[in-house]
């Protein structure tokens, strides 16, 4: 069967108002270039060879599965549902100009009609959400004028939209607020996400000297400063929709790498620091060790059911929140040296560990269960 030819993609004008730093027209541009559209351009670029286009008002904030269901559905258009004014239309390529004109016009709703020789439908934006496997959550389809007085309340929205709903409870609970002014001005001041996550590579390396050298105090405050440049990178390329591949290699390949080198060099310090870690050999295997167990079966999960096991129930979602993961520890860590026992905080961490693998172990062996009873297993949130 052959696939239908993508439209062509028109953005029409700008906003003058920009959110996280980027234009309405620009955003948009970079929100169709990443789902693969070839020809996205701003209007009145010439368009050769598709038979439909998709145009969008550049003074226009679209969430992108919204504009996945307008260039999929040809014959549709987009109103704005508070002023019904229209914000996206798909059509014939033969009426592009007059559609062009009537949309830059900002036509009321009172409008009657339109262009002649244009017919469309109107799209709904209810179904147009979609559960977001990367995000951990349903994203809400929205579509917002762009103005002086919305841009503070939109920049809340995007920002809120592009945050994990499924993770520890310190990025969940601790630095979204820290995090969205930091994102914004970053964005504002032209800061790449790459160049978020370089910094970031360098507190990790610095919270590592100093745990093995036992200064645990200074090394918590660099060790708490890369978990959270590790939330704002993320959040940073997606708000300006800059994600690339290798800034996804780059920052997940060291959130992957160090955490058992964080715990070896802990377990070190204390040694350095004057103290004495019990059963050494043993801790380190637990904790290190535990951390490989882990990643293995949360990878286990995925790849045997399909979805990653902390978004299949209300209560494994829940568990995300505590299980023996770097930010929950390092919680333990800073607990253990605050009151100047950081050989506690290892067996802390290593007896945490263990109960976190003996409960991942049950997700797995109930999730077979439903498996063998022919049950689908799906994410609670996609429902």
């Amino acid at each position: 069967m052959t696939a239908k030819p993508a439209p062509a993609i028109r953005i029409i004008g700008h906003s003058p108002v920009t959110i996280f730093g980027l234009d309405g027209g620009t955003r948009l541009m970079r929100q169709f270039a990443s789902a693969g559209f070839a020809d996205a351009a701003f209007w009145p670029a010439p368009i050769q060879d598709a038979a439909s286009v998709v145009m969008v008002r550049g003074d226009y904030l679209l969430e992108e599965n919204l504009l996945l269901a307008l260039a999929a559905s040809p014959g549709s258009l987009l109103a704005d549902p508070v002023s019904g004014q229209i914000a996206g239309a798909h059509i014939q390529t033969v009426h592009a100009g007059a559609m062009a004109e009537w949309m830059a016009r900002k036509a009321p709703p009172d409008e009657a009609g339109l262009p002649e020789g244009v017919s469309a439908t109107p799209l709904s934006t209810e179904g147009a959400g979609a559960y977001s496997a990367e995000l951990k959550k349903r994203i809400t389809a929205y579509l917002m004028p762009i103005t002086a007085l919305t841009q503070p309340q939109i920049e809340r929205d995007l920002f809120a939209a592009v945050y994990k709903g499924v993770t520890d409870i310190i990025t969940k609970h601790v630095w979204p607020w820290p995090a969205f002014h930091v994102t914004r001005f970053c964005a504002r001041q032209g800061v790449t996400p790459n160049m978020v996550t370089s910094v970031g590579a360098v507190l990790t390396l610095l919270a590592y000297l100093l745990f093995l050298n036992g200064q645990f105090g200074l090394g918590l405050l660099a060790a708490w400063g890369m978990t959270f440049l590790d939330t704002v990178d993320g959040k940073l390329a997606r708000v300006t929709v800059t994600s690339s591949f290798f800034g996804n290699i780059f920052d997940h390949g060291i959130d992957l790498i160090h955490p058992p080198f964080w715990y070896w060099a802990w377990g070190l310090g204390i040694a350095a620091a004057g103290g004495v870690l019990w059963q050494p050999s043993l801790i380190f295997g637990v904790v290190i060790g535990g951390y490989v167990l882990q990643r293995l079966q949360e990878g286990g999960f995925t790849w045997i059911f399909g979805i990653a096991p902390h978004v299949w129930r209300p209560f494994d979602s829940r568990f995300r929140l505590i299980t023996a993961r770097r930010n929950p520890n390092l919680i333990l860590l800073t607990l253990s040296a605050i009151i100047g026992r950081p050989d506690l905080g290892m067996l802390a961490v290593a007896l945490w560990t263990l109960i976190c693998i003996g409960i991942h172990f049950m997700q797995i062996f109930q999730a077979a269960g439903v498996k063998r009873r022919g049950l689908a297993i799906r994410s609670w949130l996609a429902a």
